[in-house]
C-alpha cells in the first residue's frame, strides 16, 4: 500500500493543461518565465545544500488556474539547447508528492512543503496483481504494435514494477488530462494500473469500431466508383447498340413519353401532381436502378385507370320501368332486392334531374349486403342489377382472402407489389361507376397479416368511400358512385362494424311455385343446352317440376334443383343414343322414379301414420335456422326404466350452452307446473330423462328450440302423441311464457317445404309475417301464442287411451 513520508520543500513548476507522470523524461522550455524562474530557484537550492545532488522541482499540473493536491518530484538530468535552438531543461520524473502548505525560498519560484508518497509494492505480488501486469502488457503490446512503435514493445516488456508500469500510460497520447490528474492522485499502485488497463481497454474498442467504419465507408466508396465507371461503360456500350440497330430511344427519351402521356391524360389534379413528381424521379434516376422500374409499373397503372370515365346510367331519359322488367326477366321473386334497386335508381335521376349529382364530394353510390342461403342467386343478382342499369359488373371473390394487402394494396417498396382489389376491380371495369360485387364477404379470414374485414371499412362506408387511398397507389380514389353488393350466406359471420356500413337485405329463399317457375324459365333452357337438346325435343311438364322440387330436392335455393334437372335430362339424351327412347317427349311426374329414382325428400304427412317420427309420445317437430336456410328439427324424449337408477337430464345430438339450457328451463316448468298441466311429475323426479336431436352429427344452437322441448317432455309425460301437422318454434321462459326468435320466414318456408300445415310461433314474432309470401301464408295455419299453455293445446292430441310415459 502507498503511504506519505519524507518531508520537502520545492519549488513549483506549473504544468499548463498537461500532466507528467513518475518515470517519464520531459524537455521544458526555459524562455517560459514560471519554468526558468522554477529551475533557477532549484540549481539556486543545490548550490547552497553543496551536496552535489541534481536540483530538484515539483511539477504540478494546474487546470483554470487551479492546482492539483499532487505533484511529482523532478530532477533536472540537463540544461542546454532543445532541437529548435531555444534554452531547455530536461527534468525526469521521481516520485509523487502530496503537497502542503506554501513557504519561502530563494528565486522568484512558489515554493511548497509536500510529503514525498511512499509508493512500494509487497513481494512477490500477489496473484490478482500479476494478472492485471500479464493484461496491461498484452495490451500495451497491442495498440503499439498497430502504431508500429515495435522498439517500445521491448521496454513495456522488460518493466516489473508494478508503480512504474503504470505510470508508463502517461506516455499515451489518447489520455486527456482528467484520465492522467486520476492516475496522478491514485496512490496505491496496484489500482493504478487497473485503472490504466480499464482507460487502454476502452481505447482499444474505440478504435477498433473506428477502424470498421473506416473500412465500411471506404468499401462503400470503392463500390460507387466502381459502378459509377461500369455504368458509364455500360451506357457507352448501350449507346452503341442502339446506333447498330437504328434506335435512337434512351432514357431522357423514355421519361419524356410518360411526362407527355402524363399531361395528355383526363387526370384529377391531385392525381397530375403526383404522376409529375413520379416522372421527375424517373427522369434522374439510372436506367438499372430498381427505383425506376416501381416509377415506370406506378406511372402505368395510373394512366390505365379510369380516372373520369362514367357510364351515363343517370340521365333523365333513363327507364326505369325498363329497369324493373330486366330485373324481372333475369330473376323470378327476390321482391326486397328488386324494389331497392328500383328505388335507387329513381332517386338518381331525380337528383341528375336536379343537379345534384355531387353532394359534398360524394355521388350517389349504394352499398347493400345480401345474406341468404347458398343457392338463391346472390351472385347472379349482381350481374342482373349491373344489366338493369346499364353499367359494368366486376366480381371480387373475397373467400378465403386473409392478406389485408388484398383489399388496400402493397407498398411500392415490395418486390412484386400490386394495387388491392378494388382498384384492380375498378380498373378491370374500365368505368368509376361499375357494379362491384364483394362475393362471400363472410368467408374473410384473419391472421398475421392482417384483417381485410377491417381494410374493408372505408370501402364500404358512403362517408368516406369518395377519398379512398389505395396503398400501392397512395392517391385518392373516389368509390362514392360505385354500386358495392356484398353477399354473404352467414350473418353472424360478418363483423358488426362493417355490417353497420351496409343496407341489409335478406335472401331467404323460394316458395315451392317460385322454384318451378324458375326451374322452367332459367334452368331448363341452361341445362338444354348444356345436354345437347333442342327446346321441342324435351319438355318438362309442370307435376314433374313441382314433384323435383318438393320431394327430390328440399333446399332455400335452386342448385340441387338445377342438378336434378340436369340429371334428368342427361337420361333422356343417353336413352335416346341407346335407342331406348324417341324423342319428343315430355317428362311427367310419374316418369321421374323410372329416370332419376325414388324420392329423397317424403313429407310427414304422405307417410303411413305408424312410420311417422310423431308417432309416438315423446317426439315434437321444431324449426330452425341453418347456413343452409330454415330446415325442420325433430326433438326425442324418454324416460329411463326404474330399475336402472338412472336420474338427471341426459342430452345428445351435439348441442350448444344456449339450446341445453333451454332443456334445462324446459324440464323445470313442467316440474313446477306438472300438478296445473295433469302431468305425472313424479316421474321427473325418480327417473332419469334422455333428451336427443337428431341429426347427431349436426352441431346445433340457440333459444329457438324451447316451446319443442317442452312439447316433447309433455308428450312423454302425458301419453299424448304430438300432431304430425304441426311444428312450432320460440323460446321459453321459467314461467312459462313463449319469447320472439328469428328467422320466421326462413322457418315458414322449411314448414311448407316439409309438408306442414299448422305452425306455431311467438305472438311477439307476428309482425314477421308481412315478410312472409302470400301464397305461403294461405297454405299454412300459423298460430301466435304467448304462453307454453297454449302451445301444449295445440299441438297435443287428445288421446282416447291414456298411453303410459315410455321408457
Amino acid at each position: 500500500m502507498a503511504s506519505t513520508s519524507t518531508p520537502l520543500t520545492l519549488p513549483v513548476l506549473p504544468l499548463d493543461d498537461e500532466v507528467v507522470l513518475p518515470g517519464m523524461v520531459v524537455p521544458f522550455d526555459l524562455s517560459d518565465t514560471d519554468v526558468r524562474a522554477a529551475v533557477e530557484a532549484a540549481q539556486a537550492a543545490a548550490r547552497s545544500s553543496g551536496s552535489g545532488s541534481k536540483p530538484q522541482v515539483l511539477l504540478v499540473p494546474r487546470i483554470d488556474g487551479t492546482y492539483a493536491a499532487t505533484g511529482v518530484l523532478g530532477t533536472v538530468e540537463q540544461v542546454g539547447r532543445l532541437s529548435d535552438g531555444d534554452p531547455g531543461a530536461l527534468i525526469r520524473g521521481r516520485g509523487r508528492v502530496r503537497i502542503g502548505a506554501g513557504t519561502t525560498g530563494p528565486g522568484a519560484a512558489l515554493w511548497v512543503e509536500g510529503l514525498k508518497v511512499d509508493e512500494t509494492v509487497p513481494e512477490p505480488l500477489p496473484g490478482a496483481v500479476a494478472e492485471l501486469v500479464k493484461e496491461y502488457k498484452a495490451l500495451a503490446t497491442s495498440w503499439l504494435k498497430k502504431r508500429g512503435a515495435w522498439q517500445v514493445v521491448d521496454r513495456v516488456q522488460q518493466i516489473e514494477d508494478v508503480s512504474a508500469l503504470a505510470d508508463n500510460s502517461g506516455y499515451s497520447p489518447f489520455l486527456s488530462t482528467g484520465q492522467k490528474i486520476q492516475l496522478l492522485e491514485t496512490d496505491d499502485p496496484a489500482a493504478r494500473l487497473k485503472l490504466a488497463t480499464e482507460q487502454l481497454r476502452e481505447h482499444l474498442a474505440e478504435q477498433d469500431v473506428a477502424e470498421s467504419i473506416a473500412k465500411d465507408v471506404q468499401e462503400g466508396v470503392d463500390k460507387q466508383q466502381r459502378e459509377f465507371l461500369l455504368r458509364r461503360q455500360l451506357d457507352a456500350v448501350r449507346k452503341e447498340l442502339r446506333e447498330l440497330n437504328g434506335d435512337s430511344k434512351d432514357s431522357a427519351e423514355e421519361s419524356d413519353d410518360y411526362r407527355t402521356r402524363v399531361e395528355a391524360a383526363d387526370l384529377p389534379e391531385n392525381v397530375r401532381e403526383a404522376a409529375l413528381k413520379e416522372v421527375d424521379k424517373l427522369e434522374r434516376s439510372s436506367d438499372q436502378s430498381p427505383e425506376g422500374s416501381w416509377i415506370r409499373t406506378w406511372l402505368d397503372t395510373v394512366l390505365e385507370l379510369p380516372w373520369n370515365e362514367r357510364t351515363d346510367d343517370g340521365a333523365s331519359e333513363y327507364d326505369i320501368k325498363g329497369a324493373q322488367n330486366v330485373l324481372d326477366a333475369e330473376h323470378a321473386g327476390l321482391q326486397d332486392v328488386k324494389e331497392r334497386i328500383t328505388e335507387y335508381l329513381a332517386v338518381r335521376k331525380r337528383r341528375a334531374d336536379r343537379g345534384l349529382g355531387v353532394v359534398g364530394g360524394r355521388r350517389g353510390g349504394a352499398v347493400l349486403a345480401l345474406v341468404g342461403p347458398p343457392g338463391v342467386g346472390k351472385t347472379s343478382l349482381g350481374e342482373s342489377v349491373a344489366h338493369a342499369m346499364g353499367r359494368k359488373f366486376v366480381r371480387v371473390a373475397l373467400g378465403g382472402v386473409r392478406d389485408e394487402a388484398e383489399i388496400r394494396g402493397h407498398r411500392r417498396t415490395y418486390v412484386g407489389a400490386l394495387p388491392g382489389r378494388i382498384v384492380r376491380a375498378i380498373k378491370e371495369a374500365g368505368s368509376m361507376n361499375p357494379v362491384v360485387l364483394l362475393d362471400e364477404i363472410d368467408k374473410v379470414g384473419s391472421d398475421f397479416r392482417g384483417d381485410p374485414a377491417a381494410a374493408l371499412l372505408e370501402v364500404l362506408d358512403p362517408a368516406q368511400n369518395h377519398t379512398f387511398r389505395d396503398h400501392y397507389l397512395e392517391v385518392e380514389l373516389d368509390l362514392s358512385d360505385v354500386v358495392f353488393l356484398a353477399t354473404a350466406n352467414v350473418l353472424e359471420a360478418i363483423p358488426e362494424a362493417l355490417l353497420d356500413r351496409m343496407e341489409l337485405v335478406r335472401l331467404d329463399g323460394y316458395t315451392e311455385d317460385e322454384k318451378v317457375v324458375i326451374a322452367r324459365d332459367h334452368l331448363l333452357p341452361r341445362q338444354l343446352e348444356r345436354a345437347g337438346l333442342e327446346k321441342d325435343e324435351v319438355a318438362l311438364d309442370e307435376s314433374a317440376l313441382r314433384k323435383l322440387a318438393g320431394e327430390y330436392t328440399r333446399e332455400a335455393g335452386v342448385r340441387n334443383l338445377e342438378r336434378s334437372v340436369a340429371r334428368l335430362l342427361r337420361k333422356v339424351a343417353a336413352q335416346h343414343e341407346l335407342g331406348d327412347r324417341e324423342l319428343p317427349f315430355t317428362v311427367t311426374d310419374e316418369d321421374l322414379r323410372g329416370l332419376i329414382g325414388r324420392p329423397h325428400h317424403v313429407p310427414e304427412s304422405a307417410q303411413d301414420p305408424a312410420e311417422r317420427r310423431t308417432a309416438v309420445p315423446g317426439v315434437a317437430t321444431g324449426l330452425a335456422v341453418t347456413g343452409a336456410g330454415g330446415d325442420v328439427l325433430f326433438v326425442e324424449a324418454s324416460l329411463a326404466d326404474p330399475e336402472t337408477g338412472a336420474s338427471g337430464l341426459t342430452l345428445t345430438g351435439q348441442l350448444g350452452d344456449v339450446m341445453k339450457e333451454s332443456a334445462q328451463i324446459a324440464l323445470s316448468f313442467l316440474r313446477s307446473h306438472g300438478a296445473e298441466l295433469e302431468l305425472p311429475v313424479g316421474d321427473l323426479k325418480e327417473r332419469g330423462v334422455h333428451v336427443h336431436f337428431p341429426a347427431g352429427a349436426v352441431p346445433k344452437d340457440g333459444p329457438s328450440a324451447g316451446v319443442t322441448l317442452t312439447t316433447a317432455l309433455a308428450s312423454l309425460l302425458s301419453g299424448r302423441l304430438v300432431r304430425t301437422d304441426v311444428a312450432m318454434t320460440g323460446e321459453v321462459s321459467l314461467t312459462g311464457r313463449v319469447l320472439p326468435i328469428g328467422g320466421v320466414k326462413q322457418k315458414l318456408l322449411a314448414a311448407h317445404r316439409a309438408g306442414i300445415t299448422t305452425v306455431i310461433i311467438p305472438k311477439r314474432n307476428e309482425a314477421d309475417l308481412d315478410d312472409v309470401p302470400a301464397e305461403i301464408l294461405e297454405k299454412l295455419d300459423v298460430h301466435p301464442v304467448t304462453d307454453v299453455r297454449q302451445v301444449l293445446e295445440l299441438a297435443l292430441t287428445e288421446a282416447e287411451v291414456r298411453v303410459p310415459a315410455a321408457a
